[in-house]
């Protein structure tokens, strides 16, 4: 295995410490956030101090099939990428990337789609899955008329990710769709809801996702499965049978407690018969792409050239 990023690896590792040390003067989250913690939670958008910037180039929109989805169109379209956002399928919205979603439209030449989909506890799955299938599924039938190309792109991080690769299979197994969704790109996403030997044996540690906090978020999106449910393809696509996926690039850091589903689901993708680009980031802890780190400047730009180069872009994107 291949460690990106190993020359900044003392930097990696010094705000991962950094992060532990400010979350030892808050009370442990318990295994699933309560209304109060959950309503914080959403309102603080994972933590941070202020709201993220809400961009006028952002339109939002409610499509065929009832999804809500927040748009951005660049200047020039090269191609259509369907974001999922991620936040344990219970917070997060598709108005909490702005930035970096405008971003990414103009130096990869993509018009982005990022799905609102409904959150848990109040609407669990399947509501959230259902709202990812509903815009892939409008624009497999709609981009060329909205945006003058059918090359489509999907992904997202963490929860979002799952959702992207559940999406995928939805549109294969439902409707049989193949080869609409030219790549995935996916980061550091749960494959497994019944959770993975990298999950069980994380522990407790206090980053941004851990044992415990994994565990509290399938209860909030899987109220009353058990493992064996949980194990089922439809909620953990890392069992489904991958066949006729897209090519992928998947990433994850070292220090996730999600590693071993991103090296499972890389290993089966390719199995199954597609390219897949693996990026297992040195040090890197769950969510590493949300704060200001030199792995986060470097993923993001990587991101941006896979996406670009997918969907057929000659344009640089460093």
């Amino acid at each position: 295995m291949t460690f990106t990023d190993e020359d900044c690896l003392a930097e990696t590792l010094a705000f991962n410490e950094q992060f532990e040390a400010a979350a030892a003067s808050r009370p442990p989250r318990g295994p699933a956030p309560g209304a109060a913690a959950l309503a914080l939670m959403r309102r603080n958008r994972l933590g941070g101090d202020t709201p993220p910037v809400r961009l006028p180039q952002g339109q939002d929109r409610t499509v065929e099939g009832g999804a809500k989805v927040r748009v951005f169109v660049p200047d020039h379209v090269d191609g259509v990428h369907l974001h999922i956002h991620g936040g344990g399928w219970a917070f997060g919205s598709a108005d909490g990337q702005d930035e970096r979603l405008w971003r990414l439209a103009q130096q990869a030449r993509l018009a982005v789609v990022s799905v609102e989909y409904r959150l848990a506890p109040e609407h669990p799955f399947p509501a959230g899955p259902d709202d990812c299938e509903a815009a892939a599924r409008w624009l497999v039938k709609n981009a060329a008329a909205e945006f003058g190309t059918d090359r489509l792109l999907i992904g997202g991080e963490s929860a979002g990710a799952h959702l992207g690769v559940v999406t995928l299979l939805r549109l294969r197994d439902r409707h049989g769709i193949t080869g609409a969704f030219r790549a995935a790109h996916l980061l550091f996403g749960p494959y497994d809801l019944s959770m993975t030997p990298s999950q069980r044996r994380f522990g407790s540690r206090r980053l941004l996702s851990n044992t415990d906090s994994l565990r509290g978020s399938y209860e909030l999106f899987t109220p009353g499965m058990g493992e064996d449910r949980r194990r089922d393809p439809e909620v953990s696509p890392l069992f489904a049978d991958l066949t006729g996926l897209p090519p992928a690039r998947i990433v994850v850091g070292t220090e996730d407690p999600l590693l071993d589903d991103s090296l499972f689901l890389a290993a089966r993708w390719q199995a199954a018969g597609a390219p897949v680009e693996l990026g297992v980031v040195a040090g890197a802890m769950h969510g590493f792409t949300l704060f200001p780190l030199t792995v986060t400047e470097r993923e993001l730009a990587r991101e941006r050239a896979y996406l670009a180069a997918a969907c057929g872009s000659s344009r640089s994107c460093r």
